[in-house]
């Protein structure tokens, strides 16, 4: 299924392309360490909402060092620029699921996918659910803005390296901050933070 839906957002993402191709010229920029869309939009006088759009961001607080960020798109017409936004609105939730399999995938070592690399190393669907998807959207190598790594974005040590090293430092770090894993997961629900 999950193979489906990337060839299906692969073909829909390459005719939007094609769409676009035609009636679009587009600048570039290469996401820096530190850097955040907002400053992004700002920069190049558009909106985050349009960056978001514009690039299929389906998390605006979470870009990747070297990601490149489309900045800009002047299209022909307004017609073109409004079947290109529609077949792109069509196709964001199709293209999101894509996004994170592949993301998730490229992280993956041999032994499986990262939720089941977390949940064999101790981890919990809890703790993948309420605190690694919101904080890295279960990506070992995430960096966000502001520095903090890993699936539980952190700037300690056990923010990098190996699923199994991120999973057992976010167990340790739940147990001394928190007193439990669960007391962890109401503090970042309540908090969006942890």
């Amino acid at each position: 299924m999950k193979n489906a839906k990337l060839i299906l957002s692969s073909v829909v993402t390459l005719a939007t392309m094609g769409m676009t191709a035609g009636v679009a010229s587009a600048d570039t920029y290469s996401v820096k360490s530190g850097d955040t869309l907002s400053e992004i939009a700002e920069t190049n006088n558009t909106t985050i909402e349009k960056l978001a759009a514009l690039n299929g961001i389906t998390n605006v607080n979470f870009l990747s060092i070297g990601q490149e960020i489309e900045v800009s798109a002047d299209a022909s017409t307004a017609e073109s620029a409004a079947v290109t936004t529609t077949a792109t609105s069509e196709a964001t939730t199709t293209v999101a699921t894509a996004t994170t399999t592949s993301t998730t995938s490229s992280a993956t070592t041999t032994s499986g996918s990262v939720y089941d690399q977390f949940i064999a190393a101790g981890g919990t669907d809890a703790m993948w659910t309420a605190i690694v998807m919101p904080e890295s959207g279960g990506n070992p190598d995430a960096v966000s803005a502001n520095g903090y790594r890993g699936l539980g974005q952190t700037k300690e040590a056990w923010g990098t390296g190996s699923v199994a090293t991120q999973t057992a430092g976010m167990i340790n770090y739940a147990v001394s901050r928190y007193g439990s894993i669960e007391n962890a997961i109401s503090f970042r629900q309540a908090n969006g933070w942890w």
